[in-house]
């Protein structure tokens, strides 16, 4: 039982939060938080691979999402660990999906993707500064072109939509601000929380 807040010291604290973690993972539950980076989505990778290791019937993993984007490589690794996933993944997008966060939570399982009604959402193609030799800028212009195409792929993929109608509504030249029902129209969420 906790004291009142005063009473309360770091130690207790780390314990606690240390049981409110373990608790999660028993339930088969992840909270992926802030940036998209190598870092963050190592240990939700490792969370997937781990819970594939372990049967149990009628599973689901259920992956909170609260982040403003970040690195398109890294959620590019977890999305692909999540599609190999024995189990579906239940994504809840929470405070904010954006960027690399957006596309994390659309490649949940189809009916499994809920959406917070307070969510920021919003969606764009890729971008990125170019520094360098001509040669090199040809080359991360190249991989740029790639990345866009990547993103389409999955977008087309996890909504059913043309790739046309990705691009003109999900991608197009300028940030794409939503709302959760627009998430709904467009098949990139299942349920508004």
């Amino acid at each position: 039982m906790l004291k009142n807040n005063q009473d309360i010291d770091a130690s207790e604290m780390m314990i606690a939060a240390e049981r409110i973690n373990t608790s999660l993972l028993n339930n088969h539950i992840y909270f992926l938080n802030g940036d998209i980076t190598d870092y963050s989505v190592e240990d939700a990778i490792k969370w997937i691979i781990y819970e594939n290791t372990i049967t149990e019937q009628n599973k689901i993993l259920t992956l909170y999402i609260n982040s403003v984007g970040g690195s398109l490589s890294d959620a590019f690794a977890l999305i692909d660990i999540m599609r190999q996933s024995n189990y579906p993944i239940r994504t809840i997008g929470i405070g904010s999906i954006i960027s690399a966060g957006f596309l994390i939570f659309s490649c949940g399982t189809k009916g499994q993707r809920i959406i917070a009604k307070n969510t920021s959402i919003m969606c764009h193609q890729y971008s990125g500064a170019m520094l360098g030799k001509n040669h090199d800028m040809e080359a991360y212009i190249k991989e740029m072109e790639l990345t866009n195409t990547r993103l389409v792929n999955v977008l087309t993929e996890v909504t059913g939509l043309d790739s046309k109608v990705v691009k003109s509504k999900l991608l197009p030249p300028s940030d794409v601000w939503m709302t959760p029902e627009e998430l709904i129209k467009y098949g990139v969420a299942d349920i508004i929380s």
